[in-house]
């Protein structure tokens, strides 16, 4: 205990700002506090608070739960709406933008105002509202709220104000497009059908004026009614009747016949002279069965009735209307041309879709040229103009979610060569057959802007692969796709059943990403306990990879009787790196007997690898003892070291990716070696184990349940999360007589008062890895004060027995892995009393995750919460000697890792390379290392490493690690140039490796020795000035809530710390006072998607995944929020309206021209009246401040015409005066002259002239 007290008093003399919690630093959160240091540290710091702003920028992706369609063939316009109350709006690449109801109501139907630049939106919540495009952030103009009926279809005609709204009761309302008001003119549906009907018609789902006259509205009810409405005379003209309900009505052109597809798959074509029955009946894809009769078939959705001017055939296409009979059959969109039918079958079921056609008015050739698919998961354009309908090749990033996304990375000023490669690389595997005509969705306009640094978005999938994608310039488009599960073998199905169960996983699940943009090299951490490491060639090559096997398992803390509590040796042997397990009983399960395999088989034979990336090294942990390898939580590599570091919950491995060779391999405990500041209790062997492999394994896995479906709708809930059976033995396993220990973390009362930290329950990983649950490793991590239940051994016919029964040797014991796409629980972090102390806590509602985290330094006592089921009943205990056994230690993960050149030692002169160590319980260890500098002694010379014992302490999980040289400049990792592996060499002048070193001392020169090391952990950020280790700045981030993501990022020529916290906020500190910049409660957690996959970059960006399809781009720079506008592309272009085809003498003679009305004079409030205001309420918009900007704008440039057309009306009036004056002195003149004519000739005969 003595020595323990000294550690301390060690730590807290090295940090006099007391970093651990003491009463110097015990400062309020958000309030930056700074101790003494050895020499005043003068750092310029040009950011402030007026240089952040955060906004939305762009949103790439297929839209999420899609629910309608609408394209306006003038500006070439394509509109797609969501469940979720949004809106994309698609052009020409480039275009592209995203709206959001306010209510967060479905979008039922969308309808453009043709060639107008606005949009009317009908939702689920009965509102219709008026948006305009002219702007480029879209903004709602007017709304209308109906009180009494719910809106199910809407019919806007070509170049009318008047809105055709129809209801679920039958009644047909007209709205004012300008004013938004409705008009008195109602058509009600007991008008509408006969009055000898006795049955209700059903709501309204088609609404259409007639292309030969304007004056007719048809009106289709769900029931089969259709009627002919006569506007002007306010009566029906024809009322049809058909057994069958009607799903959509489609004009032809003349206006003389019609066509309905209904719910028993058949398609009825009506005559306007006859409408007693239908002209044709048929049903497309229902076969005659023996009897006679036609085999049932699904409804067909939708119909569409085109012609062509080339052809007198028509198109009918339409979705649906296949028999029953195969239940397997994919969604189909149909194409009858003439007598041939084409069946396109589609991936995803069909949500809506649409006919391109060349002209605007109804009543002219259509001439379909394309059509618009919207499937659930998929955007697909056909090529109509040719036979065989190819589709086109979508230029949006439409398949992000192709397998669903698992992790993201994001890469700002990536360097301006590796964009093109990657693009040439990728671009000889892309798919062919498209059309060859352009992309018909052409609208707005796009340029490229001021911004133009190279931008690179990584994301990984759980189907294992990796996908590169260009964002330069608010863009998003695929540079090159990478397939790790090519390194693997196949999975074999071996026993009955167990093929179909393989189906159902994803064992090659992308969990972390690494990535070098200078040297090109790619580390990749799956969900298997694997790290492949890749590296980038533009040729191909024939290669075996190698495989280093890690055994990196800690059995230091054992659950023993409370019997053996006291005296017992440590497990471990300090004088090996790998710590090995002492021989135990096993449980009678297949599980038992693995150990020392992998979870995944890596392909033992020589490999063609094409042009890209190329596998190199892969290393694998192994099972041990059955118990299966815990997932991998922290990742660094450097290519100028020729390292790379990997940690999880049991320790740290260090691998030399160049000798190939594995250079460290200790548990966390062995890392401190004397130096650790905390007791820690020695564990004898434990006398059962239990084997755990659904739960030891959970990474990404339990989330979404369907391989198949990939991405749900519907979300799991938390039940569906979590373990019944691991739920009820922790239940069993709680003590229902525990009370809580004496809060002293030894028997001795002055150690309150130690700057150590309570060992509050939290988890921490840089992308949120889910690493434990209450059955860690095969024992029990319960608080309880009697033997776990759960950790006695199954046999083989317990409740697990068959499911373990059936697993193979080297299948790893994960279910399916989990995407950030399909997470969507609720996260409340608002209050005290709702929000999440920690981290631990949050991942415990998901997967009762235990872990442990030194995050709470005013209290002495361990807090364990129980799992989902019971988090409120929460206690507390102490560390006390005392403390039976069963009360565990901690489980200490490695968090964090950084490699760079820094001091090991306080007594270093020069700095050396080295590698940062951060700890879930917020310690931080330096391990300096040895490195030959000469190319070929790093080939053949050992790298030395070993840990010094230099310990720092913070709170909270530690989450990621910086550099400043004393001038404050991000000091950036080195690296190596990259050179092309399997390029040709010239024996002559062999190649040498080009480094890059960015060393502390190298980027000053009069600023003295040393550098700054800025730490963030889940709660705090720290600096410490190197290699005096002494604290400089401290700053409390968050108490109530935890950080989640943090991250050092250059911006306006200086360099800020990120973060962003559990409870949304979104946070900037200046650096190296650590002075708060910016604090936003932007983002509310609510699910646990935009956890895993936020990310910060340089230049004042970050991304974060919206939806399970769609990655949101934000800002918080002032600056890119001011030049936004710039950037984004325009929606609304000046266009003509093209003029109708003059039809000829002999067609309008004959009746063929259109008969139009004037739909003012009949629907005004003069002739019709106003609507009830009870019936719909109006609500103003908001046009956005660049509307109020430019309405100010143009008012103001009115005023000035206006100014200008006076000055200009007087001139002329003056001149019309003068010209008024010389007429009436004319006329004046020519009266007298034509008097005195008159009185010369008054007096003189006819024949005197």
């Amino acid at each position: 205990m003595k020595k323990f007290r000294k550690v301390l008093d060690g730590l807290t003399t090295s940090s006099p700002a007391g970093v651990g919690g003491s009463s110097s630093c015990a400062s309020a959160a958000g309030t930056p506090t700074a101790g003494p240091s050895p020499r005043e540290i003068d750092v310029a710091e040009t950011l402030t608070s007026e240089s952040f702003q955060i906004c939305k920028t762009v949103r790439h992706g297929f839209p999420c739960q899609p629910t309608a369609l609408a394209f306006d063939p003038v500006q070439k316009l394509l509109a797609i709406g969501s469940r979720s109350g949004g809106v994309r709006i698609l052009g020409r690449p480039g275009v592209d933008c995203y709206c959001q109801h306010e209510s967060g109501a479905a979008v039922l139907q969308l309808q453009f105002l043709i060639n107008e630049g606005a949009l009317v939106t009908a939702c689920a919540d009965d509102t219709l509202h008026l948006w305009n495009l002219r702007q480029k952030r879209p903004a709602i103009l007017h709304s209308l709220k109906f009180n009494r009926e719910r809106i199910t279809f809407c019919h806007l005609p070509f170049q009318s104000k008047w809105l055709y709204v129809g209801t679920e009761r039958g009644n047909t309302h007209i709205a004012n497009i300008e004013s938004f008001i409705l008009s008195g003119y109602v058509i009600m549906w007991n008008k509408a059908i006969e009055l000898a009907t006795k049955t209700h018609p059903g709501p309204v789902v088609h609404l259409s004026d007639s292309p030969k006259d304007e004056g007719k509205l048809l009106i289709g009810f769900e029931s089969g009614t259709v009627v002919m409405w006569d506007l002007r005379a306010k009566k029906a003209d024809f009322r049809i009747h058909y057994d069958e309900a009607i799903h959509s009505v489609s004009w032809h052109h003349e206006g003389k016949q019609f066509m309905c597809s209904h719910s028993d798959g058949s398609l009825t074509v009506w005559n306007l002279r006859n409408t007693a029955r239908p002209v044709q009946v048929t049903f497309p894809h229902g076969k005659t069965q023996r009897d006679g009769r036609k085999e049932s078939c699904k409804p067909i959705l939708k119909v569409e009735y085109k012609m062509s001017r080339n052809s007198s055939e028509p198109f009918v296409i339409f979705s649906g209307g296949l028999s029953y009979d195969k239940a397997s059959r994919r969604p189909t969109l149909t194409i009858m041309h003439g007598k041939a039918i084409t069946v396109l079958e589609m991936d995803h079921p069909i949500v809506e879709f649409m006919v391109l056609c060349d002209t605007p008015y109804p009543n002219e050739v259509q001439e379909p040229y394309a059509a618009v698919v919207l499937l659930e998961k998929d955007l697909v354009v056909v090529d109509l103009t040719q036979s065989n309908f190819p589709i086109f090749e979508n230029p949006y990033p439409m398949d992000i979610h192709e397998s669903p996304v698992t992790c993201t990375a994001y890469f700002a000023d990536c360097p301006p060569d590796i964009i093109p490669v990657l693009y040439s690389i990728g671009a000889k595997h892309k798919k062919t057959g498209y059309s060859h005509k352009e992309w018909p969705v052409s609208g707005g306009t796009w340029t490229l802007g001021s911004q133009t640094y190279p931008e690179i978005i990584l994301t990984g999938h759980a189907d294992g692969t990796i996908k590169f994608w260009d964002a330069t310039a608010m863009t998003l488009q695929m540079l090159y796709k990478l397939k790790t599960s090519k390194v693997f073998e196949k999975p074999k199905a071996v026993e009955g059943g167990r093929g179909a169960e393989l189906g159902e996983e994803d064992p090659y699940a992308v969990q972390m990403l690494s990535w070098c943009p200078h040297s090109r090299l790619l580390c990749v951490v799956g969900i298997s306990a694997n790290l492949i490491l890749y590296r980038f060639s533009k040729h191909d090559a024939n290669t075996n990879i190698t495989v280093l096997e890690v055994r990196l398992q800690c059995e230091v803390e054992e659950v023993i009787s409370p019997s053996d509590t006291e005296n017992t040796p440590c497990l471990s042997d300090p004088s090996g790196h790998s710590p090995q397990p002492p021989p135990s009983p096993r449980s009678n399960t297949p599980d038992s007997a693995r150990d020392s395999i992998p979870c995944l088989k890596v392909k033992d034979r020589t490999i063609r690898m094409p042009p890209g990336y190329q596998a190199e090294l892969v290393v694998q942990l192994l099972w041990v003892d059955g118990e299966p390898p815990q997932p991998i939580t922290s990742l660094d590599i450097n290519s100028a070291y020729g390292l790379l570091a990997l940690g999880n919950c049991n320790g740290l491995a260090v691998v030399d990716y160049i000798q190939r060779t594995v250079l460290l391999c200790m548990s966390t405990l062995e890392l401190y070696g004397a130096a650790d500041p905390f007791q820690r209790l020695t564990r004898s062997p434990r006398k059962s184990r239990q084997s755990t492999p659904d739960f030891c394994m959970r990474g990404l896995s339990n989330f979404y349940s369907d391989s198949k479906k990939r991405i749900r709708t519907s979300y799991q809930s938390l039940t569906e999360l979590s373990d019944n059976q691991v739920s009820m033995d922790a239940e069993r396993s709680k003590s229902p007589t525990s009370v809580p220990y004496p809060s002293s973390l030894h028997n001795d009362h002055r150690s309150q008062g130690d700057t150590l930290s309570s060992l509050r329950p939290s988890h921490y990983s840089p992308v949120f890895y889910l690493l434990d649950n209450d059955h860690v490793n095969g024992h029990c991590t319960s608080s309880s004060s009697q033997a776990c239940a759960a950790g006695r051994a199954r046999g083989p016919g317990g409740p697990e027995g068959p499911r373990l029964a059936r697993r193979g040797p080297g299948r790893p014991p994960f279910r399916k892995a989990q995407s950030a796409a399909c997470m969507e629980i609720s996260l409340p972090v608002s209050s005290h009393a709702e929000g999440y102390a920690s981290r631990r806590a949050m991942l415990q509602q998901l997967h009762g995750v235990s872990m442990y985290s030194h995050d709470e330094h005013h209290a002495t006592s361990y807090c364990w919460s129980e799992r989902a089921e019971s988090r409120e009943n929460s206690f507390s205990r102490s560390r006390s000697s005392s403390v039976s056994s069963i009360d565990r230690d901690t489980k200490e993960a490695v968090t964090a890792l950084q490699f760079g050149e820094s001091y090991g030692r306080k007594t270093d002169a020069l700095p050396t390379p080295c590698l940062w160590v951060g700890t879930s319980l917020g310690l931080v260890l330096l391990i300096p290392m040895s490195i030959p500098t000469d190319d070929q002694e790093r080939q053949e010379e050992p790298v030395t490493m070993a840990p010094t014992g230099t310990v720092l302490m913070l709170k909270g999980s530690v989450l990621r690690f910086g550099f400043l040289d004393l001038r404050g400049a991000v000091i950036s990792a080195p690296y190596e140039v990259w050179r092309d592996p399997n390029a040709q060499e010239d024996p002559e002048r062999p190649r040498k490796r080009k480094l890059v070193n960015f060393s502390p001392s190298s980027s000053q020169e009069n600023c003295g020795e040393g550098h700054l090391a800025v730490v963030c952990s889940e709660r705090q950020a720290v600096v410490f000035l190197m290699p005096a280790q002494v604290c400089l700045h401290v700053h409390n981030i968050t108490e109530a809530s935890f950080v989640l993501r943090a991250d050092l990022v250059s911006f306006c020529n200086s360099v800020c710390l990120a973060c962003f916290c559990a409870n949304g906020h979104v946070m900037t500190l200046s650096l190296p006072s650590l002075r708060p910049l910016l604090d936003v409660n932007y983002l509310p957690l609510t699910d646990m998607r935009i956890a895993r996959t936020f990310c910060f970059t340089n230049g004042g960006q970050a991304l974060y995944l919206s939806s399970p399809t769609e990655i949101q781009r934000i800002t918080y720079s002032q600056e890119m929020c001011d030049n936004l506008q710039d950037l984004l592309g325009e929606l609304f272009t000046p266009i003509e309206t093209p003029e109708a085809q003059n039809r000829g003498f002999l067609k309008g003679f004959f009746g063929g021209n259109t008969q139009t009305f004037d739909r003012e004079e009949l629907f005004g409030e003069a002739a019709a009246g106003k609507a009830s205001r009870s019936l719909a309420q109006h609500i103003p918009g908001q046009a956005g401040m660049e509307g109020m900007k430019a309405a100010a704008g143009g008012a103001v440039g009115e005023l000035a015409r206006a100014r200008i057309a006076l000055d200009e009306r007087g001139q002329r009036l003056g001149e019309l005066e003068e010209r008024t004056a010389l007429l009436m002195t004319s006329a004046e003149t020519f009266s007298k002259h034509a008097h005195e004519l008159m009185l010369k000739c008054k007096d003189k005969k006819w024949y005197q002239f």
